[in-house]
């Protein structure tokens, strides 16, 4: 008995040291849950004053939004309504916390990766590990599920009661405290997951870098999508040329009128940098593939490229542009069989631009037609239709006798098919076949209008005179020539001996004949004191001219230096005046000359007026060869009569025999030319008030010099003085 109490007495007292010690830790574990509340009531307040200090600020109100309250005093009702409104829109779209409820469609694999969300789940894990640190304190100190519990639930109330406003209705309290208690839940689920994520994220990172990279492997190999008609080309093509291409087709597609000129120069410089047949043939494909493949068939967008390749062949040879136009033609022949309009009236365009900007003569575009005509389809039509509707004024006053040609052989067509039975008749009664025709006479009878150069024209040709396109036109030039297969060498030239014969000997005789008649020319250049290689140049490219053209096409070429161009006006009048027989040769090429450069002018009536101080000691054949040289060009309006101010009419000391014969053969000579010529002679000097006095002079001098010897000439002298009056500049 005595053991049993002892016993009790000693469990008694081990019970009240238990409890002794289990309200000594909760006092402590009561004290640091105190301390955290007070900590985070603390956090807490802190963040009320702030809310509180912010709903002070929003509560007082700017004079303005007072003064919309008074002027709205419904506000409170329309934010109801906008709200209500919100609210409906929310529940159609099914939108909750910024999020669509509806089946999941696979766009958040598209915004993964992101830092605002990266940010925001690492800024919960950190919550999460603070509350999960907490909560494990709380378990190791106490180890009962009741207080536990409880510091939950007073966690989650504290929560609740910080996060819900007191303001809100029950059911709102009631909502959000579900949403709370479900988001917790959630990040719970997600805490408990996290030690079994890290070796599947591992995983499928490498899954998916694996894919990356196959991907990425594919993409290397297959590259940029090529056309299937320029696949066989890339593949010959080096890497270098391969970039080549894909340059020029960026500056093709940004060619405009505005943009031409500078464009040009950027493409011959690439042009330079590689072999001249690699760069011909990548650019002549590029600009013909960006004619003929586009959708445009406008005649703008066909000038633009025919500037492009005459500034082309101006800046870096003659042998881009042929070498174009044969695959121009080649391209033509192919599409012409497929029958494709579009393609063909691009070409066509192209090729009726290239003729008018000077790249091409109107012989190309007579070959042309002509082999059209021969067929006379429904496609040849229309491909005449558009060359004569582009051109066809143009090649009619560059070549009347080849449109006569041209016309006959339309006509012996259509009269073929007229013979034929009614397949050939319905092509005859066709509108196209009527419009064609119709085109052609009024191109036949002149009726027809030229097209009028539009501004952005105007300036283009003004760039291609500058860059001297007159050099680069090919002569002679025909389609089949274009077509030819077995062309070699310079083909272009019409020129061409080695391709024109084939016979050695005769080349070598013709080169041999060349030579012999080159030496002649130079003996005589030397006879004539042209005492200068640019002069002696000169005098062979004037004398050796087949004709004016000739010869102005070969003087541009000539390139002279600096102020060496001066010559040519002063060895062709001095070549003039050596001719025993006056000839127009050289008056029709002085004039082509300063109609090109008005610096050839101005060099004129200088070597004029020192012809004029040499007219005392000059012979008598070479002062009359000077009056009929000066009469043409006055004629011409190449020069005016403003040209004899230089001369002293009222001085008869002055004015010797020599010079009275003279000018006397000078104005003899004018009065040759009909009424209407020498009206508007005289009229040109009767507008400016500065030459009274050589009008006066002039008008003395033929009146006791001219007419009183020769009396056939008074009518004449009555219609120059009264030109000479005629201050009004009315022309007939």
């Amino acid at each position: 008995m005595k053991r049993k109490a002892g016993d009790l007495k000693s469990k008694k007292g081990n019970k009240i040291k238990n409890s002794r010690m289990q309200l000594v830790k909760e006092n402590d574990i009561v004290q640091r849950v105190s301390e955290l509340k007070s900590e985070e009531d603390h956090d807490a307040n802190e963040s009320k004053i702030a809310k509180a200090k912010k709903d002070l600020k929003r509560t007082s109100k700017t004079k303005f939004e007072e003064y919309l309250e008074m002027e709205m005093p419904n506000s409170d009702m329309l934010a109801q309504e906008d709200l209500e409104l919100e609210k409906k829109l929310a529940k159609k779209l099914k939108v909750k916390g910024g999020k669509l409820r509806g089946d999941d469609d696979g766009l958040n694999i598209l915004f993964e990766g992101f830092s605002d969300e990266e940010a925001v789940n690492h800024s919960l894990s950190k919550k999460r590990k603070k509350k999960k640190s907490v909560q494990q304190a709380i378990k190791d100190d106490i180890g009962d599920d009741s207080t536990i519990e409880a510091s939950e639930g007073e966690e989650y109330s504290e929560t609740t009661v910080v996060e819900i406003p007191v303001k809100a209705p029950s059911q709102k309290r009631r909502k959000k405290r579900k949403s709370l208690l479900q988001g917790q839940e959630s990040d719970m689920v997600g805490e408990t997951a996290l030690s079994v994520t890290p070796h599947s994220e591992c995983h499928n990172a490498e899954v998916a870098s694996g894919q990356i990279s196959t991907k990425a492997l594919g993409m290397e190999s297959s590259g940029k999508y090529v056309a299937p008609h320029l696949r066989s080309q890339t593949k010959n093509e080096s890497e270098e040329q391969t970039r080549m291409r894909r340059r020029v087709r960026g500056l093709l597609n940004r060619l405009s009128e505005s943009n031409v000129e500078s464009i040009t120069g950027e493409m011959a410089t690439i042009f330079r940098s590689v072999s001249r047949s690699v760069s011909s043939q990548i650019i002549s494909e590029e600009v013909l593939a960006s004619c003929y493949n586009g959708p445009r068939g406008n005649e703008q967008h066909a000038a633009v490229f025919a500037a492009f390749i005459a500034g082309m062949a101006s800046l870096v040879g003659v042998d881009f542009s042929a070498k174009l136009m044969a695959l121009l033609a080649k391209i033509f022949e192919e599409e012409y069989l497929k029958e494709d309009n579009l393609s063909l009236r691009n070409l066509t365009l192209l090729l009726s631009y290239l003729c008018i900007f000077g790249v091409c003569s109107c012989d190309l575009i007579y070959d042309f037609l002509i082999m059209l005509s021969k067929r006379l389809t429904e496609i040849d039509v229309s491909t005449i239709l558009t060359v004569l509707q582009c051109c066809g004024m143009k090649i009619r006053g560059d070549d009347p006798v080849a449109m006569k040609n041209f016309i006959l052989c339309v006509q012996n067509r259509v009269n073929e098919l007229k013979a034929l039975s009614g397949g050939g008749e319905a092509k005859i009664n066709g509108k196209r076949m009527e419009f064609m025709l119709e085109t052609i006479c009024d191109i036949k009878n002149n009726k027809k209008k030229p097209k009028e150069d539009t501004v952005q024209h105007t300036r283009i040709k003004k760039w291609l005179q500058k860059l001297r396109v007159e050099d680069i036109l090919i002569r002679g030039l025909k389609w089949s020539k274009l077509l030819d297969p077995d062309k070699k060498g310079q083909w272009w030239l019409p020129g061409d001996i080695a391709s024109a014969t084939d016979n050695v000997e005769e080349v070598a005789n013709s080169i041999d004949k060349e030579a012999l008649e080159a030496q002649k020319m130079l003996e005589l250049a030397a006879a004539q004191r042209m005492n200068t290689d640019a002069r002696r140049a000169i005098f062979c490219v004037i004398m050796s001219g087949e004709d004016y053209i000739d010869a102005f096409e070969k003087l541009l070429r000539l390139d002279l230096p600096g102020k060496q161009d001066r010559d040519i006006m002063r060895v062709l009048v001095e070549c003039c005046l050596q001719e025993k027989v006056f000839n127009k040769y050289y008056t029709v090429l002085a004039a082509k000359l300063c109609e090109h450069e008005k610096n050839h002018k101005f060099t004129l009536q200088y070597c004029l007026w020192d012809h004029f101080k040499e007219l005392d000691s000059m012979p008598l054949l070479r002062s009359m060869h000077l009056a009929k040289f000066m009469a043409e060009m006055v004629a011409s309006f190449t020069l005016s009569l403003a040209v004899l101010k230089t001369v002293e009419w009222s001085d008869p000391q002055m004015l010797s025999p020599k010079k009275i014969m003279h000018f006397r053969m000078l104005f003899e000579a004018i009065f040759e030319y009909p009424d209407k010529v020498i009206w508007n002679m005289f009229t040109r000097i009767a507008v400016t008030p500065e030459l009274e006095t050589l009008r006066q002079g002039m008008e003395f001098f033929i009146k006791e010099y001219v007419v009183k010897t020769n009396k056939k000439v008074n009518d004449k002298f009555k219609l120059a003085k009264k030109a000479l009056n005629n201050t009004e500049g009315v022309l007939m």
